[in-house]
């Protein structure tokens, strides 16, 4: 069971409600859950294009982007080993 923690009210046109039902119906939600769940998308939709890191931890991504490439002795092993498949 999920607990409601907020409310939310607003007015849509009537044709919107109609259409908003219609949709809620023909995949088998309730109204509220339809709402819900599309806001909740469309939101993640938005916010993805909007989030933004903190500069500090841009800077020291940018900062590591430049250093040069730094030798792993255990990938270089792996891949100088025999292959046991080969590729057609």
């Amino acid at each position: 069971m999920t607990v409601t923690a907020a409310r939310l009210n607003f007015r849509v046109r009537p044709e919107t409600e109609g259409r908003l039902r219609a949709a809620a119906a023909a995949s088998n939600q309730s109204l509220t859950d339809f709402v819900i769940s599309a806001a909740e998308d469309r939101a993640d939709e938005v916010l993805a294009t909007h989030t933004l890191v903190p500069a500090d931890y841009y800077d020291s991504l940018i900062a590591a982007l430049d250093e040069p490439p730094q030798r792993n002795e255990a990938l270089t092993q792996a891949a100088q080993q025999r292959r046991r498949f080969k590729q057609s």
